[in-house]
């Protein structure tokens, strides 16, 4: 990020940690969303945000909604997934409103061990309420999720 001459160093600081604080964010839910682990995934979101994630899974609002949507898209459709977010792209509206961008692909086993690969992009609203960044808004558009025949994904074998 090269130094902008009409901000101040305070500005330019709070930018980098702002910056830093959203890739945590996206890589929260990722690891959340993997592992299972749902009070990292739960605070990610703002009270009152919105997680269109489209078909086949639709949109929900409020945190309490995206966590029990998440628990039952976890436990219902996949034995295990695993996110791999890049070339996320940041985008500051204020100082405390940012866009986001990035790349996801997602590779998972269904609760009967069909291999699925999802391809999609992530478009974020982050904001920055009472000193914490959150996502406001996230919407998923899927490109791909097309199951791969005859893949199997399991643990490499034990030296012996």
């Amino acid at each position: 990020m090269a130094a902008r001459p009409d901000m101040e160093l305070a500005e330019r600081i709070d930018r980098l940690e702002s910056r830093f604080a959203l890739r945590d964010l996206v890589s929260d839910y990722c690891h959340g969303f993997d592992r299972r682990d749902w009070p990292r995934f739960d605070a990610i979101w703002h009270e009152d945000a919105i997680w269109e994630i489209g078909p086949p899974f639709g949109t929900y609002q409020g945190r309490a909604a995206i966590g029990e949507a998440a628990r039952m898209i976890a436990s219902e459709v996949w034995r295990e997934t695993h996110h791999l977010t890049s070339n996320l792209r940041v985008d500051f509206e204020t100082a405390d409103r940012a866009r986001g961008l990035c790349n996801v692909d997602c590779m998972g086993a269904t609760l009967d061990d069909v291999v699925q690969m999802i391809s999609a992009t992530y478009e974020d609203e982050f904001e920055r309420r009472a000193g914490s960044w959150r996502i406001a808004h996230r919407v998923v558009t899927i490109h791909y999720f097309n199951p791969i025949p005859g893949a199997s994904m399991t643990p490499p074998a034990a030296a012996g």
